[in-house]
């Protein structure tokens, strides 16, 4: 793995380099292999950019670059420049919960100031010719985190209600919670409706793709 850098203007810099750049050839400079496919690799891309980026931070619940304040988020794209899938963000706590906020949560934590990097992701395109699109920072407009934190508060006061298993992908605006698990059997502790703990899938979560598109479009209008 590159070092990290020093600067945000660096960490732009890098990202620069590797734009247009197929997986191919940056797999063969970090010594990966690539996969067929993304069904059984599904952070594979985000480890691929990690490696040319110098990103620290890997699965931890902290900031990718944490010394600049800064996290990487992949975002495949289609033919229309459209998202074609949502973004995790984080993983959910779903106990100790009490007394959080927003203020002090990971999510706001992770989408305090964001590098995109788009990807080609139509899967008709083999993976290895798949390029990386123009990458761009972020940070939340007022309106943005307005929503967010709206989203946010609403997920977790269902989660201290017990409701976790209640919630549904139609729940939030901008973010939603989704089981996270590599398969139905991965089980966690949570609060159930009377209070005493039960069994259930992790959960993360996500942005939903009309947040993202709406984020793509002022970027590159």
């Amino acid at each position: 793995m590159k070092p990290q850098p020093k600067s945000e203007q660096e960490l732009f810099n890098r990202a620069m380099d590797i734009a247009g750049v197929n997986f191919q050839e940056l797999a063969r400079e970090a010594n990966l292999a690539v996969p067929e496919n993304l069904k059984r690799d599904k952070g594979w891309v985000g480890q691929l950019l990690e490696w040319h980026l110098g990103a620290s931070a890997g699965s931890k619940a902290e900031q990718d670059f944490k010394e600049l304040g800064i996290e990487l988020k992949t975002i495949p794209i289609g033919y229309t420049g459209k998202p074609l899938e949502t973004t995790f963000v984080c993983v959910a706590p779903l106990i100790g919960v009490q007394g959080l906020t927003w203020e002090t949560s990971h999510v706001r934590n992770k989408l305090s100031r964001v590098l995109w990097v788009p990807v080609e992701g139509e899967r008709e395109i083999p993976l290895a010719q798949r390029r990386v699109g123009t990458p761009f920072f972020w940070t939340p407009s007022k309106e943005e985190n307005s929503l967010l934190k709206a989203d946010w508060e609403e997920l977790m006061e269902m989660i201290v209600l017990g409701q976790v298993e209640q919630i549904t992908a139609r729940h939030g605006q901008v973010l939603q919670l989704r089981p996270k698990a590599a398969n139905g059997r991965v089980l966690t502790e949570a609060y159930g409706g009377i209070g005493k703990p039960i069994m259930t899938q992790p959960r993360g979560f996500y942005l939903r793709t009309q947040f993202t598109a709406r984020i793509l479009g002022q970027s590159f209008c």
